[in-house]
């Protein structure tokens, strides 16, 4: 990617005179048409979501400002667009431009906001007694609340797979879950997640929940549970490194797994920035001459950094050493600003919406297990964060064999040859689906790509009992021995299934997987229960 995005100075904004008059045009006629219809009463509905409710439609003040809003908004648009800059430059103008039109919504105003007038009248003033009370609330934690998150309790309606943890050390807890079939396959697998989310992504609610998914189709399942470190640990965890993430988290967990199941191999699984730290790992294990796993699966997973979508525009030189600096001698990149950034990503849906109806009209957000898990965020030792950022964002330097160096040891994810499943979603603003599709380019064993539908978390936890969404896939039961080079040509070659791609996904695992085994009680003097799943690990909260 951004290699070349080093120190960048302001740029003036020019537009081309041609293509400056034709946007004045179409502004001039639009406003025209506008105040017509305004004139006339009969300004349109409006579908946008912040805009659609009866009480805009029934004012024709608030309808009016909410037309002449899109219809600025629109024209700064067409002005970034237009305007006479390289691409990276552009990619961050309009990033900040979005920021500003979202802001200056008329939703986001009590005065032009009709929703809360009509909130504030039906509740006898009670609405803004209620929005003050809950703005006072998020400023003291110091967060937007997006949720009711006090329905939700770990162990007990989220992450409810049954298990034990069976392994610690300084950065994370190893959960063996019990089996609920009679047989099971004798090859286990190991499910990485992102240590920049809490794991119970992948086990949510019972119904919802992948790890329970995995349980039941015969697989022996074990997780990473990633520590949460805090200002208050003096363990050295805020000195951390990728490194350590490696060693100390995915093979470590490797090989307790391997020595538990009496396997020579494993299945592994990572998610996001699990993904990439898993390959990594795999890499390195590889440079050390060694083979632990004998099937991959990558979801939403970056290993080439090219195109990064939207998270692009945060990403220079300049940025890199800044976090350098900053965690040269340890400390943490906060829960608190990875929220905010993330956040900010999609401000409309994830901020603005929650200033609308929780201040405004004094709502209580409803319970969703996605967004209270969202909200529950995980701090990041910076020596960690800072070798990713540069390493990965900045200077893409994984996909090029050799030119890290791990323990001493050149990564080459090329010599990665296991069999892959590569799942990436459609609307992945995170994880661009192309970029995911980019990894069948990277690794040189027999890949299968399956995309899904909806975003980053969405798309992923999408079960089958739900019967919802569909994913597409190339129809051959093997994997695609030659994946075309062009995302889009895969694409249009793929067929498009309705329902959940977790049975694809079972099934490819399955011939990896070994023979079903009958299930034993567990047994090891070394690895001994050390507590219930889901452990204590994943209930510290970042402060």
């Amino acid at each position: 990617m951004a290699a070349d995005n080093q120190f960048r100075g302001p740029m003036p904004l020019a537009v081309p005179p041609e293509r400056l008059a034709s946007i004045q045009a179409d502004f001039s006629e639009r406003w025209r048409q506008l105040l017509d219809d305004a004139q006339r009463g009969t300004l349109a509905a409006l579908t946008d979501r912040r805009f659609s409710s009866a009480a805009w439609q029934h004012s024709p003040t608030s309808l009016m400002a909410a037309h002449a809003y899109l219809i600025g908004a629109h024209t700064l648009e067409q002005m970034v667009d237009a305007a006479d800059m390289d691409e990276f430059a552009r990619k961050r103008l309009r990033f900040t431009v979005m920021q500003w039109i979202e802001a200056a919504s008329p939703s986001n105003f009590w005065a032009s906001n009709p929703d809360a007038h009509q909130a504030l009248t039906e509740s006898g003033g009670q609405a803004l007694q209620q929005g003050m009370a809950n703005l006072l609330q998020d400023i003291s934690q110091g967060r937007i609340t997006q949720t009711d998150d006090t329905e939700f309790e770990l162990g007990k309606n989220l992450a409810t797979t049954p298990g034990d943890v069976i392994y610690e050390n300084r950065l994370m807890q190893l959960i063996r879950y019990r089996a609920q079939t009679a047989h099971v396959h004798e090859r286990p697998l190991l499910l990485v997640p992102p240590c920049i989310n809490k794991f119970y992504i992948l086990d949510l609610q019972p119904e919802n929940s992948f790890v329970r998914h995995a349980v039941e189709q015969g697989f022996s399942v074990f997780l990473i549970s990633w520590r949460n470190p805090l200002e208050t640990d003096t363990d050295g965890i805020d000195q951390a490194g990728w490194t350590d993430y490696l060693d100390e988290g995915i093979l470590q967990a490797i090989e307790v797994v391997r020595e538990l199941s009496g396997q020579p191999q494993i299945n592994a699984l990572g998610f996001c920035v699990g993904g990439t730290m898993l390959a990594t790992a795999l890499a390195l294990a590889h440079a050390r001459g060694e083979d632990p796993v004998a099937a991959l699966s990558l979801l939403t997973t970056f290993l080439d950094f090219s195109e990064t979508g939207i998270l692009d525009v945060f990403v220079d030189e300049m940025h890199a050493q800044s976090r350098d600096r900053q965690f040269a001698a340890g400390g943490l990149m906060t829960a608190r600003e990875l929220g905010t950034t993330f956040s900010f990503l999609r401000p409309s849906e994830l901020v603005w919406n929650y200033v609308s109806s929780n201040y405004m009209q004094g709502k209580t957000p409803r319970a969703f297990d996605l967004l209270a898990w969202n909200a529950d965020g995980t701090n990041l030792p910076g020596p960690f964060f800072a070798w990713y950022f540069r390493n990965t964002y900045l200077e893409n330097n994984l996909r090029q064999a050799g030119k890290v160096h791990i323990d001493g040891h050149p990564i080459d994810l090329g010599a990665l040859s296991m069999p892959t499943y590569l799942y990436g979603s459609r609307d992945d603003h995170i994880v661009p689906w192309t970029s995911a599709y980019a990894s069948t380019g990277l690794l040189s064993g027999a890949s299968r790509f399956v995309l899904g539908e909806s975003g980053h978390i969405a798309g992923v936890i999408n079960p089958p009992s739900k019967n919802r969404r569909s994913y597409w896939a190339h129809d051959e039961n093997s994997e695609n021995q030659t994946a075309p080079h062009s995302a889009q040509a895969w694409l249009d070659g793929a067929a498009r299934h309705p329902g959940s791609w977790w049975p694809d996904w079972s099934t490819w695992l399955s011939q990896y997987s070994g023979k079903l085994v009958r299930v034993r009680k567990p047994s090891s003097r070394r690895y001994k229960t050390i507590e219930p799943a889901p452990g204590r690990y994943v209930k510290i909260r970042a402060v």
